[in-house]
């Protein structure tokens, strides 16, 4: 297997930017596999069914076209809400960690952020980070976002969902969201997009510097 970095965090943490930073940085390609759940919460809505109904739910996963990642719909506040809902469910989450295991399998590697990289889909990853950073902060990000993308959302809403998104990736029963225990914890609370990427690029420098090393 090649050189993977498992980036793992709460929403709006800036792992994504992080993650695309990294993967342009070290030439490696880049999986937002929350992306996988935005779209197959898509899939279920499209369908007219219920996103608590872990069978349409688990359907949808297996059924899902990759090619549809790069719709800009998957990324508005609504769909990572669904995408929240539809992540509980054991059996969508079996369903996609193949699909993930065989990205990060790629040669000459891959970056992966999402919340069970580093736990769960490539637990042997050279370098692991868990981004974090307040709700707080994370909520103002994510207002910053939407606002910009013409959304109509305040700002306390965000934070009320942000706070139950944390507690329902925290508390399900299938791969919760947890740093794994050799990750290096990056908290962005305060640092720019700028900061955060040269802290994690230097994480990411030393993780290859002891695999080059443990590979002679």
């Amino acid at each position: 297997m090649g050189f993977v970095v498992a980036i793992d965090g709460p929403a709006a943490s800036g792992k994504g930017t992080i993650a695309a930073r990294l993967g342009a940085a070290l030439g490696l390609p880049v999986l937002d596999t929350g992306l996988l759940y935005r779209a197959t919460a898509a899939a279920v809505m499209c369908a007219g069914a219920d996103l608590d109904d872990e069978r349409a739910c688990a359907w949808a996963a297996r059924h899902l076209d990759l090619d549809d990642l790069a719709n800009p719909a998957l990324r508005t506040g609504a769909m990572g809400e669904a995408a929240s809902r539809v992540a509980v469910h054991a059996a969508v989450r079996e369903a996609l960690i193949a699909a993930q295991r065989r990205f990060a399998a790629r040669e000459p590697g891959a970056v992966l952020d999402g919340r069970d990289i580093g736990t769960v889909i490539s637990a042997d990853a050279a370098a692991k980070i868990y981004v974090t950073a307040t709700p707080e902060a994370r909520a103002r990000r994510r207002w910053r976002q939407l606002i910009g993308q013409g959304e109509e959302v305040g700002y306390e809403d965000i934070l009320t969902d942000i706070r139950a998104r944390d507690a329902r990736d925290g508390g399900r029963a299938s791969a919760p969201m947890r740093p794994a225990p050799d990750a290096v914890l990056l908290d962005t609370t305060d640092l720019s997009i700028d900061a955060a990427f040269e802290a994690a690029r230097r994480i990411v420098e030393a993780a290859r510097a002891r695999s080059d090393q443990s590979l002679r």
